[in-house]
């Protein structure tokens, strides 16, 4: 899909109309058969300690048992805690990377969840309990330029002469990604359903943060990707439903626990919720492994919400807000042309999309210098104190960035 930049400014709003209802007819479809938010909200979330690795056959893989007998123990202790407060067990999970099995646990009605999580977290057989929170993506409906901001303000095509994102893997926590989209062809190398309740769907807000970051490039389609030789790891914890995608503890933990196993390089978090101590400690442990995580803020926190305001994580906004924390990224997130379901291609915008082009921008940096730590690439992004409006750039010097790793003026030469 091609827009001309000549289009009258009549016919042009008339296209970004039609566009605006064929996104909503999508969501739609797409919101049938969601998980069920009331039921989630009466659960709590329960750890049990795991064996040490070596005594542990799931210890290379965060998900499944197989003959682990310790996990036979570990369920009946489980039940037993259920039991003991009068609760339901639905379901359990591995999380590997801190050593805790996580069994999910349905509060009755008649019962205080905050006294339950109380009671169950003082046993002696358990590490530690948590409601389970829910977390929203980040993005909204409001199109505004059909042009995309980064091959303007980012000088996009002059970065891919030094670097393209080639051999870097990046974890998608979001909604589901169609992975045969035309512009993401070969750009998925894993894909993960950890929402089980539904089958994997391609929806709306994942296909979109998938392909600002590794959209093809050269192939006379579409868009093209921030770092388009990447690859994504698409892991499914958040579900559509409405015109939002929503998450959890749970689901995100889960996500978050493979990627830690499976070698990521690269998180990108486009959603925010309350402050979660699953979550925390999997981005703590993932930050121990030189992991960069990549979250989008929200306007309703000054410090940026969680996961965005934990320390080390590279908290990115679409727009700027005086009282915000000096340490923000600001980067395109208005009017951004993507992949969206369908084969097809869409303007968006939002932090999340903010968030989808540092995470785009970090795997150019790790391909170009790929000993550096996450503080270090963290490090290397270069900001400029004025922050240029419209369809923007945000506060991020691309030309500085680039110009101190490769010695060399790439753009914006003088």
């Amino acid at each position: 899909m091609t827009l001309q930049l000549t289009l009258g400014w009549e016919l042009r709003w008339r296209w970004m109309l039609a566009l605006w209802i064929g996104m909503l007819s999508a969501v739609a479809v797409q919101a049938q058969g969601t998980p069920d938010s009331s039921a989630e909200a009466r659960q709590i979330l329960v750890m049990l300690h795991l064996p040490a690795p070596h005594f542990r056959p799931d210890a290379s893989y965060g998900g499944g048992y197989r003959n682990d007998n310790a996990g036979h123990s570990r369920l009946t202790i489980a039940q037993e805690v259920a039991d003991q407060y009068q609760l339901t067990l639905v379901s359990r999970w591995p999380m590997s990377t801190l050593g805790v099995d996580c069994f999910v646990m349905t509060v009755p009605s008649d019962r205080n969840l905050e006294d339950t999580v109380k009671l169950v977290s003082a046993d002696r057989r358990v590490e530690w309990a948590q409601e389970i929170q829910s977390f929203v993506t980040l993005g909204e409906a409001d199109p505004l330029y059909p042009i995309q901001p980064s091959a303007t303000f980012w000088h996009l095509d002059r970065l891919h002469t030094v670097a393209t994102g080639k051999g870097v893997r990046i974890a998608v926590i979001d909604s589901g990604v169609e992975e045969d989209h035309p512009d993401l062809l070969g750009q998925i190398t894993a894909r993960e359903n950890f929402v089980t309740q539904q089958a994997y769907a391609a929806e709306s807000h994942g296909t979109a943060v998938a392909g600002i970051i590794v959209a093809l490039r050269d192939n006379k389609l579409g868009i093209t990707g921030i770092a388009p030789d990447a690859k994504i790891m698409a892991l499914r914890a958040c579900w559509q439903e409405g015109g939002k995608s929503l998450c959890n503890s749970f689901t995100i933990g889960q996500a978050l626990n493979f990627a830690i196993l499976n070698g990521a390089k690269i998180v990108n978090m486009s959603f925010a919720g309350p402050r979660d101590q699953l979550i925390k400690r999997l981005i703590e442990a993932a930050q121990q492994r030189g992991m960069l995580i990549v979250a989008a803020t929200t306007a309703d926190d000054a410090d940026g919400g969680f996961p965005a305001s934990m320390p080390g994580v590279l908290a990115v906004a679409d727009k700027i807000q005086s009282a915000r924390p000096a340490s923000i990224l600001y980067a395109p997130g208005q009017g951004i042309p993507t992949t969206t379901p369908h084969h097809a291609w869409g303007l968006v915008s939002g932090s999340s999309f903010s968030a989808a082009h540092v995470s785009g921008l970090a795997a150019l940096l790790v391909q170009l210098r790929p000993g550096n730590n996450a503080e270090q690439i963290r490090k290397s992004v270069a900001t400029r104190s004025a922050y240029i409006s419209g369809a923007g750039s945000g506060n991020i010097d691309v030309c500085v960035t680039f110009r101190k790793l490769v010695e060399k003026c790439i753009c914006e030469c003088q």
